[in-house]
């Protein structure tokens, strides 16, 4: 897989920033399981792309349960490092078993598996290729599979959205439909 996402650019939230939206209070905002649970099933093989701190990555780790796999794929070390201290704290305590953190890079997703489920949260503007960054995402997924997309309203606008599900069509994904996700576009695709 080429071109994923971008280390150098200055659109990617640096990790200390994080802290600020990935906190207990978002839950309010974005609740993990309520979002994901209609496509995210006990036994599945998931990916988190753009993982940050692990906000849906620990929820997806409950979801599939002991026999399902998470990958939380993030091009910042730190993020990792942060992912891995919070899901060791997590109950049941195999959460942290099942997530298995992907080191990505400008030039390539680090991860060479079929999916049933992906999730780009509030990450896609920060690629430097949008439409190569889906593509990349959709050929990992198994037929049958969902790729759900959310993006901030505060840095993309409407136009912007428009293309981003335009670019998933162009990858071959069938639009399912919009999903609820506060001050976000949000929708899931299918392959």
């Amino acid at each position: 897989m080429r071109m994923i996402m971008n280390q150098h650019n200055a659109d990617v939230c640096p990790w200390r920033y994080a802290y600020l939206f990935d906190n207990p209070f978002r839950r309010l905002l974005h609740d993990p399981v309520k979002l994901l649970s209609s496509y995210v099933k006990p036994g599945m093989t998931v990916a988190d792309f753009g993982c940050g701190m692990g906000f849906f990555s620990i929820a997806m780790a409950k979801l599939v349960g002991e026999t399902g796999k998470v990958y939380s794929v993030d091009i910042q070390t730190e993020m990792h490092h942060v992912l891995q201290k919070r899901a060791q704290k997590k109950l049941p305590a195999n959460v942290a078993k099942i997530i298995h953190p992907i080191l990505a890079t400008s030039n390539d997703l680090g991860l060479d598996v079929k999916l049933d489920f992906a999730l780009s949260f509030w990450m896609v503007h920060e690629t430097p290729d949008f439409r190569e960054y889906i593509r990349s995402v959709a050929y990992l997924l198994v037929p049958g599979g969902h790729y759900l997309i959310a993006e901030p309203r505060h840095h993309v606008q409407l136009p912007e959205w428009q293309k981003t599900i335009d670019s998933g069509i162009g990858a071959g994904l069938k639009y399912l439909c919009d999903v609820k996700a506060r001050g976000s576009y949000a929708g899931v695709f299918l392959k």
